[in-house]
């Protein structure tokens, strides 16, 4: 647990600590009691039995703070389980009903965690690459010094490169199924939309293949000429000097 939540959960045991004490327990007591209780079950990893200890003290509702922080326990409990997309679901929602909470840039970033975690392989389905990407932009757009804000910029690079390297199994598919437009223009957006692509090589190349399929010899030469040129120890650097000699 981080110390961030362990604060929260301090100050509301404070709170609730602080009520008046009879013979028979307040309900404030009985909140203090399921909600320490829940956290013990979140401690011992019992990730079941903590979330359906949060979501009795969320829907008691003794307190509003109290019900606040329950729904933000049952995100971070999700979290910890590696229920992504139930994570993903129960932070947004948060964020939603209390854009000005002041935990909201530690629960941003956790949410563009949730996301990251749920990415598939380059020839899979990328919308969780992009929520990923889109969360952590925003996160940065609006929290530039937050102490995950350099965490969130390497984040955000590898969705980028997860994104790309999706245009370049793509283009293949197009380029091998002979379908050369579809192919040349997944493979342009690489270098229009992510010039810091490690694997530029990669791309240059196919791109190359695809503009000469398609008959664009001139587009071909400068495409391949500048793989040459810029990586010279690349895998594909003898084949792509191969298809210029036989081109020029």
């Amino acid at each position: 647990m981080t110390g961030f939540f362990k604060l929260s959960i301090l100050i509301l045991i404070i709170i609730l600590s602080s009520a008046c004490s009879s013979s028979r327990p307040t309900p404030e007591q009985n909140a203090e009691k399921l909600f320490q209780s829940a956290e013990r079950l979140l401690e011992r990893g019992l990730w079941e039995d903590a979330l359906t200890a949060w979501e009795q003290v969320r829907d008691a509702y003794y307190t509003p703070e109290l019900s606040m922080l329950a729904e933000l326990k049952i995100a971070e409990t999700y979290y910890l389980a590696e229920r992504y997309p139930e994570a993903a679901t129960s932070y947004k929602e948060f964020l939603r009903r209390y854009p000005e909470d002041f935990r909201a840039s530690t629960i941003l970033f956790r949410l563009g965690q949730s996301y990251y975690r749920q990415i598939l392989s380059r020839d899979r389905d990328q919308t969780n690459t992009r929520n990923a990407l889109n969360t952590f932009e925003d996160f940065l757009r609006k929290y530039p010094n937050d102490p995950n804000a350099a965490q969130a910029e390497q984040l955000a690079l590898r969705a980028r490169t997860r994104l790309a390297d999706h245009e370049v199994y793509v283009g293949r598919f197009y380029l091998q199924r002979k379908h050369y437009r579809p192919a040349i223009q997944r493979l342009e957006n690489i270098l229009t939309q992510f010039p810091e692509y490690y694997y530029r090589d990669e791309a240059f190349f196919f791109l190359g293949r695809a503009y000469l399929a398609a008959g664009q010899t001139t587009e071909a030469q400068q495409i391949l000429t500048q793989l040459v040129k810029e990586f010279p120890a690349s895998t594909y650097y003898d084949k792509a000097f191969k298809l210029l000699g036989e081109k020029s």
